[in-house]
């Protein structure tokens, strides 16, 4: 049959890529999927962008291991750091990243050309989108917050509790107060989509909320198509799992993330660091 069967590589700091691995598999449910959270060194967000490539280059080269004729990174300060490089090193593998796309996505949905991004810290601190946007639509007025407790309370499953209504209302209140307040969010982490029923109590209904996960999706599709990498397959693909410590929490915890259970069977344990020598 005509295609390529290999599977997709899916690369995430812990759980949060798994959003973007959920919009994939329903946009492209024929493709399989290798996903790797590095669950053992989260979160990149406070990283030194150094430190965060070397992590992402280690997982990136285990899923050019296992077979996979794509990388996507599923994390935007891996994406806002180390994109560029993993694509020189990965060669000739394609590498997509999610900021491209969401940054496309807010130019298009906004109506005032004023946009927030909400995103870690070293994603802030990297000006990924304030670039990617401004590339785009030179006039926009981008602001920027940097938000680290969302991604522990992600993490912890804490979707809706008062602690998370009370972060949320820390971030973001005063931000979409007044007339001149952005018109669109963008989410800038990949753990914040679950969230997103939370940070709508605080913006209100009338502020576009962009996830990066689905737009991520159509331009690997549009990817695949272009260079006929596409899977031949008319069933159904799956995934296969590989998290760097504590499989029964990535699966307990992931689930959330991507909206279907995980059997704890199917995620392996990996260990990214690199191998030293014994010392005598």
């Amino acid at each position: 049959m005509d295609g390529d069967p290999r599977p997709i590589g899916v690369f995430d700091s812990g759980m949060g890529g798994l959003t973007v691995l959920r919009a994939m598999e329903a946009r492209l449910p024929a493709e399989r999927f290798v996903y790797l959270g590095d669950t053992a060194r989260l979160p990149y967000g406070t990283k030194s962008a150094e430190t965060v490539q070397a992590y992402a280059l280690q997982a990136t080269r285990l899923l050019i291991e296992a077979g996979v004729k794509m990388v996507v990174i599923a994390c935007n300060t891996a994406s806002a750091v180390a994109l560029d490089a993993l694509k020189g090193a990965l060669a000739p593998v394609p590498v997509i990243g999610v900021i491209e796309p969401g940054a496309r996505a807010c130019v298009a949905a906004t109506r005032n050309n004023r946009i927030a991004v909400i995103a870690t810290e070293g994603t802030v601190k990297g000006g990924a989108y304030v670039r990617a946007i401004g590339a785009l639509s030179p006039d926009a007025i981008v602001v920027q917050r940097p938000c680290q407790v969302f991604v522990a309370l992600a993490e912890e499953g804490w979707t809706d509790t008062t602690v998370t209504i009370a972060a949320a209302h820390h971030y973001l209140g005063a931000l979409f107060d007044g007339p001149d307040a952005p018109d669109t969010l963008v989410l800038g982490c990949t753990h914040f989509p679950v969230l997103a029923a939370t940070l709508r109590l605080i913006i209100g209904e009338r502020v576009a909320l962009v996830d990066s996960a689905a737009t991520t999706a159509s331009a690997v599709a549009k990817a695949l198509a272009e260079s006929g990498m596409a899977s031949g397959e008319r069933k159904s693909g799956g995934a296969r799992f590989f998290a760097t410590d504590s499989p029964e929490r990535f699966a307990r915890v992931g689930a959330i993330f991507l909206g279907r259970p995980i059997d704890v069977a199917s995620v392996e344990l990996v260990d990214l660091r690199p191998k030293e020598s014994p010392s005598f």
